[in-house]
């Protein structure tokens, strides 16, 4: 079940009959990083910063810019509301796990620094999905999240195991869950007006 909850959480999607199309221009005011060309392999000539660019690939810090989605519909899942204490629960298990791979697999700050960025930035973008004005449906990348379960190994250390995949891949397996509220004449307005409410006790903390 957990597993199934943090597929939603991720970001990144997937099914058959799979379709492919152009995705419009993402809304970039909640973006986390400026669009500039930049390169991170040996940054200031960090060794654990060798081969960062090829992740994403180059000048694709966050995976904006050449993000690619497609949707496959051979998997069929359907939302159903939880209480939001259980959901902020395992929202926070992802988060105080994002902390402790980064403190334990990384040993140098900088290098702590810039991965987090990067993950905060791309993580980011889920919030112009969720308000349809990003081009992408809202879903998440199925092969990705089933690699959740091995990320702690059997004696709770975290893995060292190569998946097998890069941050390019993310989105070419995408499920888009059904049974949302979503309303083409009404949603709009109201969850715009809920990011506003959230970002304004956000920014108030």
């Amino acid at each position: 079940m957990f597993a199934k909850f943090a597929a939603v959480f991720v970001t990144a999607l997937a099914a058959t009959g799979a379709w492919s199309s152009p995705i419009a221009a993402r809304d970039t005011s909640d973006d986390l990083v400026a669009r500039t060309s930049h390169s991170f392999n040996n940054w200031r000539g960090i060794s654990s910063l060798n081969n960062f660019d090829n992740f994403y690939g180059s000048d694709n810090f966050d995976n904006f810019a050449a993000f690619k989605q497609v949707v496959i519909q051979e998997q069929q899942v359907v939302c159903r509301t939880q209480q939001i204490e259980i959901i902020q629960q395992r929202l926070v298990i992802l988060q105080e796990m994002a902390k402790r791979i980064i403190t334990e697999q990384i040993c140098e700050v900088e290098t702590q620094t810039i991965v987090f960025q990067q993950f905060h930035a791309s993580l980011g973008h889920f919030s112009g999905d969720l308000r349809r004005n990003s081009g992408h449906q809202v879903g998440y990348d199925s092969n990705i999240v089933s690699h959740f379960g091995n990320i702690v190994g059997s004696d709770g250390s975290i893995s060292t195991d190569d998946f097998g995949f890069s941050g390019k891949d993310v989105g070419s397996r995408t499920i888009v869950p059904s049974g949302s509220n979503w309303n083409d004449s009404s949603s709009r307005s109201s969850v715009e007006a809920a990011f506003s409410a959230a970002s304004d006790a956000s920014s108030s903390d």
